[in-house]
């Protein structure tokens, strides 16, 4: 009788374990924002913002997590094929621990979670999430050095710069199967079939790439543009100081150096973003520009929490 109970508490936790991880995450973050600023100062903050707005933001916001979801549906079309929603609920939790813990260790969670969820071996999963985070970066750098192309004096030569930046990633794509040669060629014999394990967590051909690049500039595309409305109606002006604020934060939200929940770190990114593109330095400019930052930084956390929420709401029947 014991044993027919303890199979059966087994089978119930393999069957909700991403439940419970997705809860568990939730509440951890509901503690750590009212220990840090206190869910009634966040209210206040963002009716004097007006709460349409908002909602519009967090709308918007959860929409790009449906794309970020999307490109790893195609990316493993095989495993997750008919899954998008229990995909849906691991990208979720994987933002949701990678926003909340620091230094990016939250990544270890997405090869860890594809593999318990949908048998995608470790190295297959890291290597894709690698690819991912690459994209990532590129998409957030060459939309960056847009503004940096207007400012330019000799345009031609600038915009030429540019577009080679922006297709770098194909060209380097495009020498993948020389690179995976060389690398079998001088690897020690039993570190190949790892090195197969991570050629099978790339894109598998230039149009599999570009899907993925083209997901990723969609859903970077949205989400700076979203943070840059935010930013603007908190009064940060001029409008591409509001942009230089939305990349700032973004970047840092995607390089190593992470405090726990971005805090602090995603704040003063906004600042350094938004005074590089055009940001007044003046003390009053600045107090304004301080807390638009804090404001947009709640504004992500609290689509990260909704995400996931929904994410359990969206839950496929077992």
């Amino acid at each position: 009788m014991n044993s027919d109970w303890q199979l059966g508490r087994r089978a119930w936790l393999a069957r909700n374990r991403m439940a419970l991880i997705s809860v568990t995450a939730i509440a951890a973050y509901a503690v750590f924002v009212e220990w840090v600023w206190g869910w009634s100062v966040l209210l206040q903050q963002w009716a004097n913002i007006g709460f349409s707005s908002v909602l519009a933001a967090l709308g918007l916001l959860i929409a790009t997590y449906f794309v970020r979801c999307y490109r790893i549906y195609d990316y493993f079309p095989e495993q997750t094929a008919g899954k998008f929603l229990a995909l849906f609920r691991v990208t979720q939790v994987h933002n949701l621990l990678n926003i909340m813990l620091p230094f990016r260790a939250g990544e270890t969670s997405f090869p860890l979670l594809m593999r318990a969820e949908f048998g995608v071996p470790l190295l297959r999963g890291t290597s894709a999430l690698l690819v991912m985070r690459l994209l990532d970066l590129h998409a957030l750098l060459t939309v960056a050095a847009i503004g940096l192309v207007i400012g330019r004096s000799n345009q031609m030569v600038a915009w030429l710069l540019w577009t080679t930046a922006f297709f770098s990633p194909l060209a380097f794509f495009l020498l993948k199967t020389r690179i995976l040669r060389l690398v079998r060629r001088v690897a020690p014999a039993p570190l190949v079939p790892h090195v197969d394990e991570i050629e099978a967590g790339l894109p598998e051909h230039v149009p599999a790439f570009l899907r993925a690049s083209a997901m990723t500039m969609l859903n970077w595309g949205v989400k700076v543009a979203v943070l840059a409305w935010v930013l603007a109606i908190m009064g940060v002006a001029p409008l591409a100081a509001a942009f230089g604020g939305a990349l700032g934060g973004e970047l840092s939200s995607v390089l190593p150096v992470h405090a726990p929940a971005g805090v602090g770190t995603y704040a003063a990114a906004i600042v350094a973003g938004a005074v590089a593109f055009g940001a007044s330095g003046g003390k009053a400019a600045l107090e304004i520009l301080g807390r638009a930052s804090v404001n947009a930084h709640l504004i992500i956390i609290a689509s990260a929490v909704a995400g996931t929420l929904l994410s359990l709401v969206l839950r496929p029947k077992a």
